[in-house]
């Protein structure tokens, strides 16, 4: 797990934030659902780094662009919500499903001062965190990691393994699979050409 440290925003972020909201709002929803390389453009303007092939549709919500780090293929599917106040990190076909929720910030509850604290977080290459699962502040998801639907992870989830539960805990390894699934969502691979 990434550490959490104390985060302060300064109003330059809240500025970009508001800028961002305003066109989250509208060109970024305003478009057909198959229109991912218009939010990908949206994205990359903000700051974003998007790679080839990334699908982001447009009822996903992404809280800082400039945090915002997808591999070739990665997915951000409908409903999810990508809370980065710290750093979010997608690796090569890794996929987050409809109303699945990456928070990488919180509140220390034993500061008096109720302080925001921060972690990044990663997706390994070919993870998927399935429909709304929940990845707390400083969580690795490992390469081809699968976090069940609904799940809760808290903790690190460790390579090839398949996690589920509130709190998540690993069930056993997920079946070999060699292309990472986001590639197939996004057409730049079929089952069984590697």
């Amino acid at each position: 797990m990434t550490p959490l440290t104390p985060h302060h925003l300064p109003l330059q972020n809240k500025i970009a934030r508001a800028l961002w909201g305003l066109v989250q709002a509208g060109p970024f929803r305003c478009c057909p659902r198959t229109a991912h390389g218009w939010r990908a453009l949206w994205l990359r303007l903000f700051g974003a780094e998007i790679a080839r092939g990334c699908l982001v549709y447009k009822t996903a919500r992404i809280w800082a662009p400039w945090n915002l780090y997808m591999a070739e293929g990665a997915v951000i599917g409908d409903g999810a919500e990508i809370y980065n106040v710290a750093p979010i990190r997608l690796g090569r076909g890794a996929v987050v499903s409809q109303r699945a929720y990456l928070c990488t910030a919180s509140h220390d509850p034993a500061r008096e001062d109720f302080i925001l604290v921060a972690g990044a977080i990663s997706l390994g290459e070919g993870a998927w965190v399935a429909a709304e699962a929940f990845v707390a502040p400083g969580v690795q998801i490992g390469a081809f990691a699968i976090l069940g639907a609904r799940a809760v992870a808290t903790r690190d989830v460790a390579a090839q393994m398949i996690a589920m539960g509130n709190p998540a805990r690993e069930k056993g390894p997920r079946p070999a699979v060699s292309i990472p699934p986001g590639l197939v969502l996004a057409g730049l691979a079929k089952p069984g050409a590697e």
